[in-house]
């Protein structure tokens, strides 16, 4: 039985895949790579028959991200498990080193860590999560999902306690997955990078690149899912209600920096989409955050077309009080 299984699901972007399946090999020892060919039209096929050492599974049928990582599941064989989208990278020996962690952490069921992001021109923005709580991170994972899905590995039995991921919610099987999870067991985490994690742009063909469409989603399983877990079920109506609170609060700030991206970028149209997302969520959010952003000059920043500061103020917003 190898050590860790890295499952790796593709579909039609074969340039990339090589330096994916690279990396994973040099992340760590005894590693099984999976490459889940996702009903691939082009040549992945044969790009795929020239990489040494692949467990190589082929789809007829497009199952999606969260259908192919299913089948990767099923195929692997690793006491250990992790997936690697095929444009992100793994770092050199850093499975080795998330494994040795949770070595000393029988309780925790997996452990996740940072992912550096990085744009298509290869500029590289600081590592993410900035902080990596662990322990019961449940109630906090809940409001917001700060896990890159690359950086976690897992323990095999998660499967048995838990399931597979759920592929009807594309997108957001991930966060799906680590909710029920964390419900159930305590996490470990490491405040240092394990993968280049390539951010998804909105021309590009990654599922998580719609921010709005994924916005939506998340906010139908949150009610009627979400809620429904075990923790929240039985938990007071106060504890649901601010649950909701901080998730919503969470969502609102995305879509209203999606808007003003959107109208500095000329992308009217997708600025009217977002802003009306932002409404609906919470009709009187916008005139609060414009106030706040206000005093953090937020929108003279935007005016100017300085997006890359905006982007760092933004990410100041929440030490802002809320009143004067």
């Amino acid at each position: 039985m190898p050590r860790v299984s890295v499952i790796i699901p593709t579909h039609d972007r074969p340039a990339r895949l090589p330096q994916a399946v690279a990396s994973a090999r040099a992340a760590g020892r005894d590693v099984q790579i999976i490459v889940v060919d996702d009903a691939s039209s082009d040549e992945t096929a044969n790009v795929c028959q020239m990489l040494a050492g692949i467990h190589y599974v082929r789809v007829e049928r497009n199952q999606g991200v969260a259908g192919a990582r299913n089948i990767g599941l099923i195929a692997s064989r690793g006491e250990f498990i992790t997936f690697l989208d095929d444009d992100d990278l793994r770092l050199p020996k850093s499975l080795d080193d998330q494994i040795e962690l949770l070595s000393k952490s029988p309780a925790a069921l997996f452990c996740y860590a940072q992912a550096i992001p990085q744009d298509d021109d290869g500029n590289r923005q600081q590592p993410f999560p900035m902080v990596c709580p662990q322990g019961d991170i449940f109630h906090e994972l809940l409001t917001r999902n700060f896990i890159p899905c690359g950086s976690v590995i897992f323990r095999r039995e998660c499967l048995t306690r838990v399931g597979l991921l759920d592929d009807s919610i594309p997108r957001i099987d991930d966060w799906d997955l680590w909710l029920r999870i964390t419900e159930l067991f305590p996490v470990v985490s490491m405040a240092a990078p394990v993968m280049i994690w390539r951010q998804a742009m909105a021309v590009s063909q990654q599922g998580s690149s719609d921010t709005v469409d994924v916005i939506n989603l998340s906010i139908t399983h949150f009610r009627t899912r979400c809620l429904r877990l075990e923790r929240m079920a039985n938990a007071s109506r106060s504890e649901r209600k601010n649950a909701w609170r901080k998730f919503s609060t969470n969502l609102a700030d995305h879509l209203a920096w999606e808007t003003f991206r959107s109208v500095c970028a000329g992308q009217l149209l997708r600025a009217l989409v977002s802003a009306r997302t932002l409404l609906r969520l919470h009709p009187s959010i916008f005139l609060h955050l414009l106030r706040r952003w206000a005093r953090a000059s937020t929108i003279s920043t935007l005016l100017t077309a300085d997006l890359e500061t905006a982007r760092t103020q933004l990410k100041e917003i929440r030490s802002i009080p809320d009143n004067p």
